[in-house]
């Protein structure tokens, strides 16, 4: 029975499933949280038990991973017997866009997207090093959040900027969250008993981060981020899509550096600015107690997305199915609401009723004779590289 461990190495974080992968189940997952701070604390859960806890400081990432080799022989023995280590990497740029075997080239081109990712490809890097170091003889294979968008053709990527200038700097949309949009893509064909290679959908991943995908017959065609993850929709703290020359108008009316505004837009807009909370259930809170602002950031929240839904199904030139994922996604009925409402010249139909229901599957939430089918699929990332890298290791 094959196993595979799945890492995600933030700036100050880890987070980790293992995987027996036939059948398909969780041996234990956990999460290191807050690395280098005085409050860090590990969480991690074996099976079904209770989680084990460890609140300490752990000066680095080495000592977040030794903590994490010592809560799995604390409650189950050292971690063994791996066909492979499957590792999360934000960035690939467009040199890295399949699953790849890690080796020394792979850090290296690796390395050569930081300036992509300041924020995410040096530690995801280092948790692959450490990996390496602690287990030298397990294939490690990185999986890219960026490479499910490289099938995009050039009139999507690319931005009208110099040519010169923009292949010099690597200047091009790449989109991310793409592991998340292959894997509900997937589960959203066979859910409706349909080759994947003959649907056209477009899959909405909305959580903190947020963005839409254009996905015809198995491969994106276009996708709601670029550069950077701050392009496209609304999203908890950061602004999406709106006019390049509000940037240079901080800068030159307000006094604002470009760090400020690069702080103001990533981590202090979208829906923390419009309604001052960015945790959708409390957004609602708001709007039940008669919030006018968070009432408004739902109104701009949803607005937007329907008019990426609108301009994928154009790109598309047929719609087969919308995909609701991610925490809000999955969970928030008024949303998904929100987001249908209006679409019913593109033949979206909602039945009220089902898009109330919960269930751990996929599932319709459209009407009966709604020529759209509307799913909610629950995503599952860490599954999907895990399957990506048992499939890069077993050839």
């Amino acid at each position: 029975m094959p196993r595979v461990l799945v890492v995600n190495t933030g700036s100050s974080s880890i987070k980790y499933q293992l995987f027996e992968m036939d059948p398909q189940k969780v041996l234990a997952s956990g999460l290191v949280e807050r690395i280098g701070e005085a409050g860090s604390k590990l969480s991690h859960r074996a099976g079904d038990a209770e989680p084990l806890v460890v609140a300490e400081r752990m000066a680095d990432h080495s000592d977040g991973f030794d903590r994490v080799f010592k809560a799995f022989e604390a409650t189950g023995g050292p971690i063994t017997d791996l066909a492979g280590i499957g590792h999360r990497v934000v960035h690939g740029g467009d040199r890295l866009t399949a699953p790849t075997l890690v080796d020394d080239a792979t850090i290296q081109a690796i390395a050569d997207q930081a300036p992509l990712a300041p924020l995410h490809n040096p530690p995801n890097l280092l948790g692959i090093r450490i990996a390496m170091a602690s287990f030298p003889e397990t294939p490690q294979v990185a999986v890219f959040d960026t490479a499910f968008h490289q099938t995009m053709p050039p009139r999507a990527y690319r931005y009208a900027l110099p040519a010169d200038l923009a292949g010099e700097l690597r200047i091009r949309r790449y989109g991310f969250h793409g592991t998340s949009h292959a894997y509900v893509s997937r589960k959203a064909a066979e859910h409706l008993d349909r080759p994947a290679g003959e649907l056209n959908l477009v899959t909405l991943h909305l959580g903190n981060g947020a963005s839409a995908a254009a996905v015809a017959g198995g491969r994106c065609i276009d996708t709601s981020m670029g550069l950077t993850p701050l392009e496209g929709l609304v999203m908890g703290t950061r602004s999406g899509d709106l006019d390049p020359a509000v940037v240079f108008y901080l800068h030159r009316e307000a006094g604002l550096s470009v760090d400020d505004i690069d702080d103001l837009l990533n981590k202090r807009s979208g829906m923390l600015g419009l309604a001052g909370a960015n945790d959708m259930r409390e957004v609602a809170r708001l709007v039940a107690d008669g919030d006018e602002a968070a009432t408004e950031a739902i109104d701009v929240y949803c607005y937007r997305i329907r008019k990426y839904v609108g301009a994928y199904a154009a790109a598309l030139g047929r719609l087969d199915a919308l995909v609701f994922t991610a925490g809000i996604g999955e969970n928030n009925d008024a949303v998904r609401a929100g987001v249908c409402e209006g679409l019913e010249g593109l033949g979206v139909s909602l039945n009220a009723k089902r898009n109330k229901s919960r269930s751990k599957g996929p599932r319709t939430i459209s009407a009966d004779d709604s020529p759209v089918a509307v799913l909610v699929v629950p995503t599952n990332e860490e599954l999907e590289i895990a399957e990506q890298t048992l499939a890069v290791v077993g050839g």
